[in-house]
């Protein structure tokens, strides 16, 4: 009974943020690959901004995948980080939009949104206890 009973607490607009944070989480992980990959196989005249570059991602990807956690367990104070990290997201898709490619950019912008709106919607503040 307890399992069906968290499945009814958990509402879907909730589980849907968590798991676009998720998906988030792994393409932001494919790029610190892809990054990681650049920096062995780059002759690169500035080792040091590359490595830095390349370890802020990697942050992230832990910043982003502990929130998206949270959320997941409904913790109170994970709220508040995922809407900073959507932030962030809808910034880094308007600079997309200037300097390309765009296609990116809009992407990044409606996902920032969407994940935004799902964690604020009532259905989701409740099950996070913040009413």
């Amino acid at each position: 009974m307890t399992g069906e009973k968290s499945v009814v607490d958990n509402p879907a607009s909730l589980m849907w943020a968590v798991r676009l944070l998720y998906l988030e989480c792994a393409a932001l992980a494919g790029l610190t690959v892809y990054l990681v990959v650049l920096d062995l196989t780059s002759d690169s005249v500035n080792v040091g901004v590359a490595v830095a570059l390349t370890v802020f991602a990697a942050l992230g990807v832990a910043a982003i995948f502990f929130v998206a956690r949270g959320l997941g367990r409904r913790t109170r104070g994970a709220r508040g980080p995922a809407i900073v990290i959507q932030l962030f997201t809808i910034a880094t898709g308007g600079f997309l939009l200037q300097v390309g490619p765009v296609w990116l950019g809009v992407v990044l912008m409606v996902l920032g949104v969407l994940v935004g709106l799902l964690t604020v919607l009532p259905a989701s503040t409740r099950a996070l206890g913040i009413d």
